[in-house]
């Protein structure tokens, strides 16, 4: 059974394996509120990094570690954005959920948009923070040079967390990397039909404020909002302004 990483001991929480069509996700559950929030990490990453945000959430959580990441074990083939989603919705039809809000982090922008357009009487509404791939430098270099230039004004605790998550990704992070970089998230962006925000930090080399524009363009009504002083990692650490805005978002719906 894999191990509860984000909720408090004394909070009654339930971790859970779920396979689906030959990929695993690992789910873990906490809390309580009129909305219920489902986080998807970032690539290289898992649940237990944003143990900052979850905690902070007023409501119900939900944290995966999709396929590969994490506590999940490695799929036989590498996932794609839109496969990703089906899973996620499989869980959440498994589950019983009633319609949820997802908060995609980095790579998870992705796939939330995917889900919310291929499953949108699951999504109430839709946070992307730290939104890829921009669409102006879809490749592996661009996209590392990107990430390094982040880590060099990150703050000590997302390096930290991340270096651990991107140990544990193995040697598929390339492929999985990949699979991020191919994927045309305009198009996903034209499907959603529910509410969205977009959540930037200030100095995030990886969601550069042009890209972010070209999203809000994409989608009737979504919201931007910057955050100042963070970079890629503004749900990792320091995360109380991006759950304050995520929160109001939430109760608006």
């Amino acid at each position: 059974m894999p191990n509860r990483l984000l909720a408090p001991q004394d909070v009654p929480a339930s971790v859970v394996e779920f396979e689906h069509r030959g990929a695993t996700l690992i789910a873990e559950t906490f809390g309580s509120g009129a909305h219920t929030f489902v986080l998807l990490h970032g690539i290289g990453m898992g649940r237990s990094v944003y143990l900052d945000t979850v905690q902070r959430l007023r409501g119900r959580v939900i944290a995966f570690d999709l396929p590969g990441f994490g506590e999940a074990p490695e799929p036989a083939r590498t996932l794609t954005m839109e496969r990703h989603a089906d899973l996620v919705a499989a869980y959440l039809r498994h589950a019983g959920e009633k319609p949820v809000v997802v908060i995609g982090h980095s790579m998870g922008s992705q796939i939330a948009a995917e889900l919310a357009g291929r499953h949108p009487s699951l999504v109430a509404g839709v946070v992307l923070a730290g939104p890829t791939v921009n669409s102006a430098a879809r490749s592996i270099r661009a996209q590392a040079t990107y990430l390094l230039r982040d880590l060099i004004g990150e703050r000590p605790i997302v390096i930290l967390r991340g270096a651990r998550e991107y140990l544990r990704g193995g040697p598929n992070l390339i492929r999985k990397m990949r699979a991020t970089i191919v994927h045309e998230a305009q198009d996903a962006y034209k499907r959603i039909g529910t509410p969205v925000l977009v959540l930037r930090g200030q100095d995030d080399p990886l969601a550069p404020m042009s890209w972010c524009r070209e999203i809000i363009d994409a989608i009737p009504g979504a919201e931007l909002e910057v955050i100042p002083d963070h970079g890629h990692g503004t749900l990792i650490s320091d995360s109380a302004k991006a759950v304050h805005l995520i929160q109001r978002f939430a109760e608006r719906l």
